[in-house]
């Protein structure tokens, strides 16, 4: 059974892309994770880890919607519309949550942004140690979240530090 999540994905994807266009100010490092802020969402903080099999991953604050974020990308995801929205399932230590995603590319990498509306969830997923990604077709991405957790804390002091 899978719980339901409140998720929004942003269907416009002019917020998202304008995230991307936008160089990240490196802020700090914790817990393995670069800590950035992201000037386009509002100079919402985030954490970003690169993984072997190719995947960058940010999770963080967009300070313009008011929301959390998950963003991941991946050479390997080639047939993902900009903007185009995916039903997805992702699971954090096989509790498994069903949302959106709006597909998006950074430079020439294709990428999936879910975002969530609600705050502690994030801190959810920091608590973790696995989240794996899945599409109508099977899983995409699977990765470790070693770490996350001191770097969301720090992505919090980031925020405080911005005002």
């Amino acid at each position: 059974m899978f719980k339901k999540f409140t998720m929004t994905a942003i269907a416009v994807a002019l917020s998202a892309t304008g995230a991307l266009a936008q160089s990240l100010e490196q802020w700090g490092t914790a817990g393995g994770w670069d800590v950035m802020i992201d000037p386009s969402l509002g100079d919402g903080c985030l954490i970003q880890a690169e993984y072997s099999d190719g995947s960058l991953v940010r999770i963080g604050f967009d300070r313009n919607q008011g929301m959390g974020y998950v963003t991941a990308f991946n050479m390997n995801w080639g047939d993902i519309e900009e903007g185009g929205e995916y039903d997805i399932l992702f699971a954090l230590d096989g509790e498994t949550y069903e949302g959106y995603a709006t597909g998006i590319w950074l430079g020439d990498v294709p990428g999936a942004d879910i975002y969530f509306d609600n705050p502690d969830f994030m801190f959810d997923i920091a608590k973790k140690y696995t989240m794996t990604l899945y599409n109508t077709e099977g899983e995409v991405m699977a990765i470790d979240l070693e770490g996350s957790y001191v770097g969301l804390e720090a992505a919090i002091m980031c925020q405080e530090e911005l005002g």
